[in-house]
This record gives structure tokens, sequence and C-alpha cells, in this order.
């Protein structure tokens, strides 16, 4: 078994494989309440952050996985734009059959790759945080999942943090402010970029 500082493809993989139907389980069929709700100004509702999540399989990491191999550290990754899915207009029920398809797309593309662990060495060149290794990145992909699976259920319980009454001293997801700074442009963020 791995270690917490060690990358296991095969690990990533059992997460990025999964995230879709985890998705699923916890937002279909759901009132809007549940999905169209944020925290606030200038925050994410869940219907965002899915919308994020299939922006990010159509344009980030397989495509920085083939910039990577193809190219190295000579050509920076494109950045990311991380709000391009508030320019979309799509129902829930479509983002997430968008997100599983294409998730499974990918994924089977990064395995047909047939990486070896010398591979997992290999450098490209992020545009703000310079070189990365293809585990790096790998990594970042599996717990980039989990962030937002994180935040939504962060979302999710601020719909009710009234209603709870005094119980919300004992609800840590009600304390917790992790992503809620304005979302920009990878390059422009507050938020350290992807």
């Amino acid at each position: 078994m791995a270690s917490l500082t060690e990358f296991s493809l095969v690990e990533a993989i059992a997460v990025l494989t999964r995230t879709p139907a985890t998705l699923t389980a916890l937002l279909r069929g759901l009132p809007n309440v549940w999905v169209r709700c944020n925290e606030g100004k200038d925050t994410w509702s869940a219907f965002d952050i899915v919308g994020h999540l299939v922006f990010g399989e159509r344009t980030d990491w397989m495509p920085r996985v083939r910039i990577m191999l193809e190219n190295g550290e000579a050509r920076p990754f494109d950045p990311v734009d991380r709000s391009a899915q508030l320019k979309e207009n799509q129902d829930l029920e479509q983002l997430l059959d968008d997100f599983a398809r294409l998730r499974r797309e990918n994924l089977v593309a990064l395995q047909a790759l047939n990486l070896q662990h010398v591979d997992l060495t290999r450098r490209g060149r992020h545009p703000a945080l310079g070189v990365v290794t293809l585990s790096e990145l790998l990594a970042t992909w599996a717990v980039h999942d989990l962030t937002h699976v994180h935040q939504l259920s962060r979302v999710m319980a601020h719909q009710y943090r009234g209603a709870v009454g005094p119980w919300s001293a004992y609800l840590g997801v009600l304390q917790c402010t992790g992503h809620s700074a304005p979302q920009a442009t990878e390059l422009s963020s507050p938020l350290p970029p992807r």
C-alpha cells in the first residue's frame, strides 16, 4: 500500500472512477434549493461545481497530460478559466450525464497511455506554478475531485445553516470557510491556480 505521500495511478483512478456516481447519488433529482443555491456573493452552487468539473474534463486534465507527454517543459499548459461553466446553459441532469461520459472517456484514454513509473516523472510547465511532474498532475486531478465533493457538502449544508439552530456550533461543515473566495481565471485568481 502506498504511503500518504506516494502517488499510485491505480489508487488515483479508483477515486476518479467513483466521482461521477458519487455526484449523481448526491445531487440527481434534488429540489433547486439544494442544487441552485450558493453561500452568497461570488460563491458557487452545486450546479456551478458540477459545471466546473465538466469543463475541467473537456479542457484541463487529459489535454495537460497530452501536452506534458508530447512537449515536456517546452510548452506551458493552457490556463484554465475557473468560471467558464457559468457561461453554459444546461440543466443539472445533463451536466451529471456529461460529467460521467467525459470522465469515462478520459479514464479510458489515460489507461490507454499505459503509463509506466518512469512516465510519471515526466515534467511539464504550469503557467503559474512552474515545473510540475505528471504524477503531481494526476494526483491533483484526484484531489481536485475530493476538494469539490467537500465543497458540495459545505454548500448544501449552508442552505440549512439557520434551520439547525444552536446545533450549528457542533456541525463543522457549517464552520468551514474553504473555497468561499470569489472564483476567477486561473492566472488572476486569489485562490492558488490549477
